[in-house]
């Protein structure tokens, strides 16, 4: 593949500036993690239970799981750059729908509208698998994310501290904002970077067998999702553990909250320094094996009587680690299978990851009570752990058996 011209920042003729990239990526964490401290405070606004507030991760969580099947396949017909511009103005819409909702029923059903910005993450990693090879485009991702990773770390500190100032309504209206900066920056800077795709919108659908059909793709796929799926039950569960168990307020846990996105950080940034060296493959492993070793740790010190919020938290930089060299690798993996799918492979492999990380997460608020502790989230990020760690073992066997054919 040749090298793609050089980028020039909002000239759209030339390929999205990084800086574009990365907040694409990043806009899809911010929604889902920034306004989390906030979730008590909103279940008191709504005279409602803290699990139908909860709700509101699960559902968002579910319908972006639904959106990315959808989003892949129309973007490889229509383009990534149309697809983007209507996502960002829906999410703006149903932002909106958040923000003057009279009822915690409403507030949920614009909160899943919400869920149409999975565009942005999407497309971000499709265009760049649009510009670079296999280990290449997991170098980039790995670059792009590593900026990512600096949202949801300082997100939800923010977050809460906006809820403390001006009520949990200002995180909403704080992401209006982003999506309008969004949108003109997208206009300005991202061009079309899928070719020409001479099949009909069914006809790109029905190229969804090719990939279920690759074990490959599944075992890239559910090597991202069992060990996302740690951090989703963590998203879930968190909220909880920091107010009932621990009795933070919601600014102090903002603070501790972003844990994760320090490790996140951290292992994006070792993905896009070491992918072309080691390959996916390896990195994909060792971010199992961080993941798997963190949420152990965090049970460990629990059952020998010692949690605190800094164990509890502490110990969580490791599942962030684990994503960060799981992720981008195990995407490039995925969207390497077949890569004249890019986009839907970027959308069916996102719903896989999304959809079970959907579940975990309303698994875990759904467990969670004074009497439990932190238990039950604690032994859902185990089980995944260990089920990331077998994901990625079958993908070696594949190989295997395809360099001994």
């Amino acid at each position: 593949m040749q090298a793609p011209p050089k980028v020039r920042f909002l000239d759209r003729t030339t390929p999205p500036h990084i800086i574009t990239l990365i907040l694409l990526a990043g806009v899809s964490a911010m929604v889902m993690n920034m306004f989390l401290p906030s979730l008590p405070n909103m279940t008191s606004y709504f005279e409602t239970e803290y699990r139908l507030m909860q709700l509101s991760v699960a559902l968002y969580l579910a319908v972006s799981a639904i959106m990315q099947t959808i989003i892949g396949p129309i973007s490889d017909k229509l383009g990534r750059r149309k697809v983007l511009i209507w996502g960002i103005g829906l999410f703006m819409l149903a932002t909106l729908g958040c923000i003057y909702a009279p009822s915690a029923e409403v507030f949920l059903f614009f909160r899943m509208c919400q869920a149409v910005i999975a565009v942005a993450m999407v497309l971000s990693r499709a265009i760049i698998r649009d510009l670079y090879d296999q280990d290449h485009s997991a170098s980039m991702i790995g670059y792009v994310t590593m900026g990512m990773a600096v949202v949801p770390m300082i997100s939800p500190f923010f977050g809460g501290l906006l809820d403390e100032g001006l009520g949990w309504k200002s995180v909403f209206w704080f992401f209006f904002i982003t999506g309008a900066l969004l949108l003109w920056l997208v206009h300005k800077d991202v061009g079309e970077t899928a070719q020409p795709s001479s099949k009909s919108l069914i006809g790109q659908f029905k190229e969804y067998p090719e990939l279920l059909r690759s074990p490959r793709f599944w075992g890239y796929s559910l090597a991202a999702a069992f060990c996302s799926g740690s951090f989703f039950a963590y998203l879930g569960g968190a909220p909880f553990v920091g107010t009932d168990v621990f009795g933070m307020t919601p600014s102090v846990l903002g603070f501790f909250f972003g844990a994760p996105a320090i490790g996140y950080f951290v292992g994006n940034g070792l993905s896009g320094r070491f992918a072309t060296r080691f390959g996916v493959n390896r990195l994909v492993l060792w971010g199992c094996i961080a993941n798997a070793v963190g949420t152990f740790l965090s049970l460990g010190i629990f059952v020998a009587g010692m949690g605190t919020p800094l164990s509890f938290f502490g110990m969580m930089t490791f599942v962030g680690l684990g994503n960060g060299l799981v992720i981008p690798n195990a995407t490039a993996g995925m969207l390497s299978v077949r890569p004249h799918l890019a986009g839907t492979a970027s959308g069916l492999g996102g719903a896989i990851m999304i959809g079970g990380g959907a579940a975990l997460s309303a698994l875990a608020g759904f467990l969670l009570t004074p009497e439990t502790g932190a238990y039950p989230l604690l032994y859902i990020m185990c089980i995944t752990g260990v089920c990331a760690l077998l994901a990625i073992g079958a993908v070696y066997r594949r190989e295997r058996r395809l360099a001994m054919a």
